[in-house]
């Protein structure tokens, strides 16, 4: 059994891709079509690229009906559906906020309250309107962006398994940047793959929170530690809830065990934003998902536990 594994830097993080297969020529071809297709969606969906796709939106279309491919249409209905099934905890509109917070290049500042309330206006997939008669979308007003860091990963990990089912691969793990994983079957003379869950604001080697056992399943994790600032002894993150326009502050970490990647990409960001409480929302969107709420606290380790689903740990 041959066995390859490769990095790949696109949309800001690094993905690795770790595949088992008969020969290695062929596992070499395998990678480079995944990582050419993880690539092909930065190209479509980067915010930060002024020729994607998403630019083009985001530059143009409080102004006029843009057509967009029918791919990136689909998906943004599908952002839309997560924003409204978690009513709004997930939102891609909330690039405004997360600039005036001084995120979007940045390492983050502490705006004027009247600053946050010019940008909540701007915010809301409402404002985003989706003709699927001709694959057009069309914002009602200036100022509103999408940004869809909350997603993109995660749909970029579903698209590139798509892919290896492609290729008749039966046993690999990608992640994206460690946000996002996809375990796909097995590794050679195991059940299972096991994932390790760092505990928050911890990365020290062996400094787990939990470990999971994963088949044929994706994992996501949102955590605000990986940008943050101080101000006063006060910790903001980057996860902005797009409701009250502040960062996320009911959770040190949240966690989605189900079956895309896409979906626990973009509702592990949610459940950020809604905490322990949103752990039965999820449960009733995903009855098969397990999902785990890190929250703040007193005890010795800094943080309980919340959890729903049956631990695969």
């Amino acid at each position: 059994m041959a066995e390859l594994k490769s990095a790949h830097y696109a949309m800001g993080t690094t993905f690795e891709l770790l595949v088992f297969g008969e020969r290695e020529s062929y596992l070499q071809s395998v990678t480079e079509a995944v990582f050419s297709e993880i690539s092909r969606l930065e190209a479509q969906l980067s915010f930060y690229r002024e020729s994607s796709d998403l630019s083009e939106l985001n530059r143009d279309a409080a102004t006029r009906h843009v057509t967009v491919e029918p791919r990136l249409f689909h998906l943004l209905e599908r952002a839309r559906s997560l924003s409204e099934r978690t009513l709004g905890a997930f939102d891609p509109t909330v690039a405004p906020l997360m600039r005036c917070w001084g995120f979007v290049g940045g390492s983050g500042s502490l705006p004027d309250e009247k600053v946050i309330e010019a940008a909540r206006k701007c915010v809301g997939m409402h404002h985003v309107h989706l003709d699927s008669s001709n694959y057009t979308v069309h914002f009602d007003r200036e100022g509103v962006q999408l940004d869809l860091g909350a997603i993109g990963k995660g749909y970029g990990v579903e698209c590139a398994v798509e892919l290896l089912h492609d290729y008749e691969i039966s046993s690999a793990l990608l992640h994206g940047g460690t946000s996002t994983v996809y375990a796909l079957g097995a590794p050679p003379e195991a059940d299972a793959w096991t994932v390790a869950i760092q505990k928050p604001f911890d990365a020290g080697e062996g400094n787990h929170l939990t470990k999971l056992k994963l088949r044929d399943a994706a994992l996501s994790v949102s955590a605000p530690h990986g940008k943050w600032f101080s101000v006063n002894g006060q910790r903001y993150g980057h996860v902005i809830d797009p409701r009250t326009g502040y960062p996320a502050g009911r959770a040190l970490l949240a966690a989605l065990v189900t079956a895309s990647a896409t979906d626990s990409d973009a509702l592990s960001t949610a459940l950020l934003t809604l905490g322990a409480d949103g752990l039965s929302l999820i449960g009733a969107l995903l009855p098969d998902a397990y999902a785990l709420v890190a929250t703040s606290s007193d005890a010795d380790n800094g943080y309980t536990l919340s959890t729903i689903g049956i631990s695969q740990a």
